[in-house]
């Protein structure tokens, strides 16, 4: 195939949209809605109730607004795809999106990260909690987070945007991401490939190793508690982040980090979709149904508006 330069205003070519167009439409629209209704209510909850006004809910309020931010990096651009049956998407369209959407995905990976420290904090050391996890120490975490997901994404889109790609210029999936652009190139990516594993490693291995040391110290000062109840009661402040991060990083290692065979079309097509699809998703319904301090303050706002 001849080459063109990246520079080149040839449009990319998405190619994970099936014939099923009005079906794919309908599923996109309820999910992005759903979404988006999940979240806002988790932050408007937490931004009423003055009972959470705590940094454990700073955290999840900033984990929604992430999760807010990079659905709709990528699904309204697929509705609107589906819908037209337009599957091309110009050059800097794509890296835009690529851009977004790998800034938001590592921001959320390192807020993950902060909560853990959090819920160890509050675990291990309760005396010390409000001391430590004070309001300004609580913005410089999430500042740090969303800085070290922008400086990723800066690397990971600047490197990407810089290589040779084909003429006929084929992504093998529902959008524009790292490793589906990469395989549209007709130069050699081997620097690439190699820069986003070693990052992939950076961006998830090392919080994932964190996330587990804390877990694990969490995991023991609950056991030491003598009555049930109060292991109980330690174990559900924590509960719904442990299942939110397992199912983040277990979707990441699947795509970013898993073994060869993610390199089918298939996997190709619907691991990125897990990330800003299933993550936004599940993660109003965890902690709504999960935190017993987030379902009291819904039942709550709910009722007061159905008095009114």
């Amino acid at each position: 195939m001849a080459e063109k330069n990246h520079s080149d205003s040839s449009d990319f070519i998405l190619l994970g949209f099936s014939e099923q167009r009005v079906l794919l439409s309908v599923l996109m629209a309820m999910t992005y809605t759903m979404i988006l209704m999940g979240n806002l209510a988790i932050i408007i909850i937490i931004h009423i109730d003055s009972h959470l006004h705590k940094s454990m809910y700073f955290f999840l309020s900033c984990l929604s607004i992430l999760d807010i931010c990079y659905s709709t990096v990528t699904l309204p651009a697929m509705l609107f795809n589906a819908i037209t049956d337009n599957r091309r998407i110009s050059t800097n369209r794509c890296f835009a999106q690529l851009y977004f959407f790998t800034c938001f995905g590592g921001s959320e990976c390192f807020l993950l990260t902060a909560m853990a420290y959090d819920r160890y904090v509050a675990i291990c050391n309760p005396l010390r909690y409000l001391v430590i996890m004070n309001k300004k120490f609580c913005f410089c975490l999430v500042l740090g987070c969303c800085s070290s997901g922008f400086m990723n994404a800066v690397l990971h889109t600047s490197v990407t945007s810089q290589i040779n790609f084909c003429e006929d210029r084929k992504v093998v999936s529902f959008f524009c991401d790292i490793p589906p652009v990469l395989k549209v190139s007709c130069t050699d990516t081997q620097h690439s490939q190699v820069l986003v594993s070693v990052f992939s490693v950076f961006l998830a291995i090392v919080p994932f190793i964190f996330v587990t040391v804390s877990y694990i110290r969490i995991i023991a000062a609950i056991l030491k508690i003598a009555s049930s109840a109060g292991r109980k009661k330690a174990f559900s402040t924590c509960s719904s982040h442990l299942i939110v991060v397992t199912v983040f990083f277990a979707v990441g290692f699947l795509y970013y980090v898993g073994p060869a065979p993610r390199d089918s079309s298939d996997i190709m097509i619907f691991s990125p979709m897990l990330f800003c699809v299933l993550t936004p998703l599940i993660n109003p319904i965890i902690y709504c149904l999960r935190n017993q301090e987030v379902k009291r303050a819904f039942k709550k706002l709910l009722s007061k508006e159905i008095f009114e």
